[in-house]
């Protein structure tokens, strides 16, 4: 068997959706909507929290975070998938995997932490307001943040040094859209038991852990405010809470799925959509569900608007 270090490789090819060419043109559109709706989402909240001194609270300093975080992985994940379709080249040179891979699982594993901070900081919010602004002070949020953000940049770059340290069997072909690292372990031809204990423990700790403390967090808000609030206030505390637990659920659940599988399971296919569901839809929904549904984002966009008139051609509104 011929073995080829990974370093060797100068190019890979993406097999992408290939196998589903009907499928292929529908799944391009999608990700193609999702991701223009992530950007626009994305960049409005972003420029409203900076623009609005209301909205310079912890809050919406993480909801920031997240949308710079969201737009930067849906664009590592997304952006080489479309391009690879209009030009009709799936390949990418070995150095643009490498960096793919990384910041793939850099925002990825800095959004699993970031999740669970906003989870904390709406606990300590609902939960204890008198010690809200001492708790959660500028220094706090920014260290939160800085943690997040470290985190995941320094466990994504162990995971693709450890990687791509490893030997080929002589295939370049990569049964997936992008550089994913579990679609790119599946051409090494060496014992790969080392990164998979690697993968395992950093999986453990940015998954179920993270996701465990949201629920708790979410548990305890949701007892406080129906202890304390109307049956209509108790309804819609519930609602906000139930929105906020299904994009949570959707982008832990799926990674779990990927990520904390048995070794045995292969498979594949599934993964690929499991990607777009974590990489894409979960991006694309975050700004709507968890800004965009505020009473406070609400009234910064309509001023917004009365300042920059010509913002409201940009900015897709309801009908009340």
């Amino acid at each position: 068997m011929v073995k080829a270090n990974l370093t060797v490789i100068s190019n890979f090819i993406f097999l992408g959706f290939t196998p589903y060419p009907k499928v292929e043109v529908i799944i391009f559109v999608l990700c193609l909507l999702m991701y223009l709706i992530t950007l626009l989402g994305n960049i409005i909240l972003i420029s409203i929290t900076i623009l609005d001194s209301h909205l310079h609270k912890p809050m919406y300093f993480f909801l920031s975070n997240l949308s710079f975080l969201d737009i930067w992985y849906t664009s590592s994940a997304l952006t080489p998938m479309l391009t690879n379709f209009v030009s009709g080249k799936n390949t990418i040179s070995f150095s643009g995997c490498a960096t793919q891979m990384y910041f793939s699982l850099a925002m990825g594993s800095t959004e699993c932490v970031l999740l669970s901070m906003m989870a904390y900081d709406r606990y300590v919010a609902i939960c204890n307001p008198l010690r809200y602004p001492i708790i959660m002070n500028k220094r706090a949020c920014v260290q939160i943040a800085a943690g997040s953000w470290m985190t995941g940049c320094l466990t994504a770059l162990v995971e693709t040094v450890s990687v791509l340290q490893l030997s080929l069997c002589g295939s370049s072909i990569i049964n997936h859209f992008t550089c994913e690292i579990l679609a790119v372990l599946k051409l090494v031809c060496v014992d790969t038991s080392r990164v998979q204990l690697i993968m395992l423990v950093i999986s453990v700790l940015l998954l179920p852990m993270p996701m465990l403390l949201i629920c708790v967090s979410y548990a305890f808000i949701l007892s406080n405010i129906l202890r304390i609030s109307s049956v209509d206030g108790g309804s819609k505390a519930f609602s906000t809470c139930a929105a906020h637990l299904t994009v949570v659920v959707l982008f832990y659940g799926t990674a779990l799925s990927m990520y904390l599988k048995p070794s045995a399971v292969d498979s594949q296919e599934i993964d690929k959509f499991m990607a777009l569901v974590y990489a894409g839809l979960t991006p694309m929904l975050n700004p709507i569900i968890y800004s965009l549904r505020n009473k406070e984002v609400k009234a910064a966009v309509k001023k917004l608007l009365i300042r920059n008139p010509l913002c409201a051609f940009l900015i897709p509104h309801r009908k009340s």
